[in-house]
């Protein structure tokens, strides 16, 4: 591949932490890139898993609808992440529907190369399963921010983890809402308009200011402690 340095984007992935450069270039041979707009459907629920994706650039929203009709967003996945490797591993049907929200390059890396790296040093599967293991402890955070955690604390625990600090000396550190509310508000297991709400209140009380997508932290020791 041409346009993009897959050697180094497989060695920067959390879940190859421990691969050695000969194990990955060995990977890189079963790397596809996949360009995709706006709005295109990755994969359906139910389909069939035959590797798993990373995320080069852009940003793709991974979500089930309930019996009810009703979105509930698990992840959003950006650049230099990864998913779809746990069902890879089960050899079971994606239980979620991948949609793409910008357009995006994501590299495709095949079922078969992984089992060849596994087959030819059973090791590489210990490392893999190290890098797999960081994600669950990932989604056990999450279910204890969802159980423990009130509304508020959500989206200012959201907020804190995606400010990005301001290379202009003196600026306050800001927020660029890489999506839309209600897929934000999904995603913390709240409603969109408590979601509204809460930034809202929280620009009422000067921790943040709101300008569209764009949000200003105000006081980063007080938000962190606010609620």
């Amino acid at each position: 591949m041409s346009q993009i340095d897959v050697h180094a984007i497989l060695a920067n992935l959390p879940l190859f932490n421990e691969i050695s450069p000969e194990e990955i270039n060995r990977i890189a041979l079963g790397a596809r890139e996949l360009h995709l707009s706006r709005g295109d459907r990755l994969f359906h629920g139910g389909d069939a898993s035959h590797g798993f994706y990373i995320v080069v650039y852009g940003q793709v929203k991974l979500a089930f609808t309930s019996t009810k009709g009703v979105e509930k967003v698990m992840k959003l996945v950006g650049p230099g992440h990864s998913f779809g490797e746990a069902v890879m591993f089960l050899d079971k049907p994606y239980p979620l529907s991948a949609h793409v929200l910008a357009d995006s390059l994501l590299l495709h890396i095949s079922k078969t190369v992984v089992y060849e790296e596994i087959a030819r040093d059973p090791a590489f599967c210990r490392k893999m399963l190290a890098g797999l293991s960081m994600r669950l402890h990932g989604l056990v955070q999450d279910v204890e921010s969802y159980s423990l955690h009130s509304s508020t604390q959500r989206v200012i625990g959201y907020l804190l983890q995606h400010e990005t600090a301001n290379p202009v000396a003196g600026k306050a550190p800001h927020i660029r809402l890489t999506a839309s509310k209600t897929i934000i508000a999904s995603r913390l297991n709240i409603t969109p308009e408590t979601f509204s709400r809460i930034l809202h209140d929280l620009s009422a009380t000067g921790l943040i200011s709101v300008e569209g997508k764009d949000i200003t932290i105000q006081d980063i020791e007080k938000l962190r402690n606010y609620g």
